[in-house]
Order: structure tokens, then sequence, then C-alpha cells
């Protein structure tokens, strides 16, 4: 199970990394960022660990993974869906029919790649109106799998939901790897 984790260089939410759910899994975690060296991870507001990067956006396909972990913060999406291949690929995972697991902030990347419109997902609540807007259907659950599209759609909404978050997405990765 070889699984992308998408993050920004900066102002992903460390404690939203389930990267070791996917050790423990036997799985393969990829690191893939916009830019090569390490990423900041974050405890909130204040500086976590860094992490290098194992690929960059420009040189992944979908078709080399099994799944994609957007992991959450405020900043790490944001950051993000402004960058045009990062949306690229995130897309490409939904086109190539490849699950995709969102926690927190992180459908904000999803919204802007134009992949939530008819599905049912969960967030952080200052989402609901932006995946609503983007035709989505928002729902206030600890964690959300939608089948009701070209991929399994997992989300989640907090650092307090993590144990169902990685189980669900850990249980739709291993199906793709199958």
């Amino acid at each position: 199970m070889r699984i992308a984790f998408l993050m920004a260089p900066e102002g992903v939410e460390q404690v939203e990394l389930p990267w070791q759910a996917v050790l423990d899994a036997g799985g393969e975690p990829v690191l893939v960022s916009t830019k090569p060296g390490r990423i900041q991870a974050f405890h909130h507001l204040d500086k976590a660990d860094t992490f290098p990067v194992d690929e960059v956006v420009a040189d992944v396909s979908a078709e080399s993974f099994d799944g994609l972990v957007l992991p959450g913060g405020v900043a790490n999406p944001d950051v993000l869906r402004l960058d045009e291949r990062a949306v690229a690929v995130v897309r490409a995972f939904f086109e190539r029919g490849r699950p995709v697991a969102a926690i927190c902030h992180a459908p904000w990347t999803l919204v802007e790649a134009d992949v939530v419109s008819g599905r049912v997902l969960t967030s952080w609540p200052s989402l609901r109106t932006d995946i609503r807007n983007a035709g989505g259907t928002w729902v206030d659950r600890q964690v959300q799998v939608c089948e009701q599209g070209p991929n399994t759609l997992i989300t989640s909404r907090k650092p307090g939901d993590l144990k169902a978050f990685d189980e669900a997405f850990l249980a739709a990765f291993a199906r793709q790897a199958a």
C-alpha cells in the first residue's frame, strides 16, 4: 500500500499527520510537497517537527499510489489550493478512481480541485459553507465515507476523530491496493 501525503512546505498540523498509522498497517507513506527539502509541521501555532520531502508534485502521478491523504492545519490546505500543480494532483486521484482522505481544513483543497460536487463530506465546521457552495453536502460526523462518485472519499472533522479516520481510510486504501 503506497500512500501519498500531500503537504505544503509549512503549516501542516502534525497531530493530523497519520503517517504512523500507515506504517503500522504495513504501508509505505510518501511525503509529497510543492517544493523539495523539508516541511515544517506545527502544533497549532507553534513549530513542531520537520519532515523530509520524498517527492514534489511536479514529478508525481496518481497511478503510482493507492491513496492520497490530505492532512489539515489551517495554513496547509490554504497554501496547497493556491498551487496549480498540487490542485492538479488532487484532481488526478479523483479522475483515476483512487481513494482520498482529508481531515479538518484539508477539504479546502478539494473545493479548489472542484471535486466535491455531489459528494457528502465532513470537515472542521468553518468549511461547511465552502463545501455547500461547491455543490457538496456537509455533515457533522466523526468520519464520513462517501462512495457517490468516481472514488472513495474519506473525511473527518478534527484530531479527536483520528482513530475513526485512520480506520476508515486504511480500509479503503487496502481495498484499492488489493
